[in-house]
């Protein structure tokens, strides 16, 4: 292999298209920018309409994809390459690519239609296919959501489809349901009074309907009551909370018993020696966090950066002005001891 021959094509092609390699980079940084901004501007322009966010971030991602995919048309069409022919040669690709990705275009699909059908918006509380959590954000082939314990679960959208999705958060009320169950001597009526009474003193019950309380079951060693009320969405963990540790303690006020399983106890006469490991609980060492910052051109508020910057600007000045102050005062100060020192002469 001639290795002076290659040297020298190599040497020639960037002597023959400098200006097209120049262009090649100046307009693929400048691409970039400019469709970061564009989608900043767009993003905010938006978010002043009435378009759900999920169906937002959806149109934003494809807006996004076809952008850059003309960049990168112009950029080849800049180095001589025929676009005509990588077009053909990219819609038998595609179309070799969709059939060996069935799965992944379904759920492309299908996140079409979740977005399009609003079963759900950003912010809910659903539970899909044994997963609950708060929507996070919805993309092409997955919907993210928020566990309660603050885990990110990514379900596909194939899956929110074919199964039954629960939204907590569509209705502006839900029905509290807790059940009880005290021995068999105690009095029916009383109970049901009782819980009732619990339910109305709660002040986030609503009282249309009215809160109701019946016996459902006999039990082998209890009877069991089960009551039911209407709440606000938002008040739904408060109030079950609530009502259920005000029964408990009514219940014990008023002599009901609580019924429980009988269990048979042995007594054990050996002691037990409990293997101990380390020395106790440890004193307590912070991490140390960085805090990590980052310049995202997309999701910046660029209006935002510019009151930052005469912030500074000010800040600085201000610096500068209780300097001059100082110094100010600090000769000032001499200066009337000079003079005190003369005139006591």
């Amino acid at each position: 292999m001639d290795w002076n021959k290659l040297w020298n094509d190599i040497v020639s092609f960037f002597e023959n298209n400098v200006w097209n390699i120049v262009l090649f980079f100046a307009v693929l940084f400048i691409g970039i920018i400019v469709i970061k901004i564009f989608l900043n501007i767009l993003k905010r322009i938006f978010n002043r309409t009435r378009i759900d966010k999920i169906a937002l971030g959806f149109v934003l991602t494809i807006l996004k994809v076809a952008l850059y995919f003309c960049l990168i048309l112009i950029l080849l069409s800049i180095m001589g390459i025929q676009i005509t022919g990588i077009l053909t040669a990219l819609s038998a690709v595609i179309l070799a690519v969709g059939l060996a990705l069935q799965g992944i275009i379904a759920n492309a699909a299908n996140g079409f239609v979740v977005v399009s059908s609003k079963m759900f918006k950003k912010g809910d509380y659903i539970k899909v296919d044994g997963q609950e959590g708060t929507v996070l954000q919805i993309n092409f082939l997955y919907t993210t959501i928020i566990s309660p314990d603050n885990k990110r679960i990514t379900i596909p959208n194939s899956t929110i489809v074919n199964n039954s999705v629960v939204d907590y958060d569509t209705c502006d009320t839900r029905r509290v349901e807790l059940r009880f169950t005290v021995a068999y001597e105690s009095d029916v009526e009383k109970v049901k009074k009782l819980v009732k009474d619990c339910l109305i003193s709660n002040g986030k019950v609503r009282l249309d309907p009215e809160p109701f309380c019946r016996l459902i079951s006999l039990n082998d060693s209890s009877i069991e009551f089960v009551a039911r009320c209407w709440c606000d969405s938002e008040d739904y963990w408060d109030v079950y909370f609530d009502v259920l540790e005000l029964v408990y303690n009514e219940l014990k006020r008023h002599n009901i018993s609580i019924p429980y399983n009988q269990l048979e106890i042995r007594e054990r006469k050996d002691s037990v020696k409990l293997p101990v490991n380390g020395k106790g609980i440890p004193e307590r060492v912070e991490k140390v966090r960085k805090n990590k910052q980052s310049f995202d051109l997309e999701n910046i508020d660029l209006g935002a950066l510019f009151v930052k910057k005469n912030r500074k600007e000010k800040l600085k000045d201000n610096k500068a002005l209780k300097k001059e102050k100082k110094s100010n005062e600090k000769s000032n100060s001499k200066n009337t001891n000079k003079t005190n020192k003369k005139t006591k002469k």
